[in-house]
């Protein structure tokens, strides 16, 4: 692992701050949201289903990223459960598998960034009034190496997918620079290939190995680096 990256301060626990992960039924959301709990933190486990989450020192709310009125309902709750929220996971998200562009299904397309790039958007757009009431609220934004544009890797199919994740980067690089000055800590992170139903049988990481970065970037103090791309605590190229 790598030493802590120069200027990342980070929370030693998180028993004062409210959490709400999107997609956390499984894989690396479910893995996500049963470290930042055993951190200390009260999490808010969004799911289709509420009756998915099974944890029982988690918060089950209904919330599918692409439904605007499920989404405004869960910030609507935490606000009036808690009166606070101090990280958000963006972590929903669907891969669908495809050769190049000219073969693309356009509905894989519409559906792929309904849920990876608008979904995100939409989600952090309601909960934004809460994490700048005060200073450190934290976005993370689950990316993907498929979507880095800046190292060459943009061929090898799933058009779809990589550009979601593209515009992932987008909205992260907007939030900081939209609003950093008021202590939003906004960042994204490529979690590697992880067995997950998303990432398959065959996919060399654990989920919890996928859960570990978004989850140190969930831990960052004031003050720390934002409007990055993290893998393995290390800031990558977009």
């Amino acid at each position: 692992m790598a030493d802590t990256p120069t200027g990342v301060d980070l929370k030693p626990d998180l028993t004062d701050d409210v959490a709400l992960v999107t997609g956390a039924t499984r894989g690396i959301g479910a893995e996500t949201a049963a470290k930042l709990a055993d951190l200390g933190a009260t999490v808010y486990a969004g799911a289709r289903d509420p009756d998915d989450i099974a944890a029982s020192d988690q918060r089950a709310v209904r919330l599918d990223v692409t439904d605007d009125d499920e989404v405004r309902d869960a910030v609507d709750r935490i606000e009036r459960e808690r009166g606070a929220l101090d990280i958000l996971v963006n972590n929903a998200g669907v891969f669908p598998r495809s050769g190049p562009l000219h073969e693309m299904d356009v509905d894989d397309f519409d559906r792929t960034t309904a849920v990876n790039l608008r979904g995100p958007v939409v989600v952090t757009k309601h909960a934004l009034p809460l994490l700048t009431d005060g200073t450190g609220g934290r976005v993370v934004t689950l990316s993907s190496g498929l979507g880095q544009f800046t190292e060459g890797q943009m061929d090898g199919g799933y058009p779809a997918y990589r550009l979601s994740k593209v515009g992932v980067g987008g909205l992260t690089a907007y939030l900081d620079g939209e609003y950093g000055d008021r202590g939003l800590i906004a960042n994204a992170v490529s979690p590697g290939w992880v067995r997950t139903d998303m990432g398959g049988d065959g996919a060399p990481r654990t989920q919890s190995k996928g859960a570990e970065t978004p989850v140190w970037l969930a831990r960052f103090a004031p003050g720390s680096p934002a409007g990055n791309l993290w893998k393995d605590r290390e800031r990558i190229p977009w």
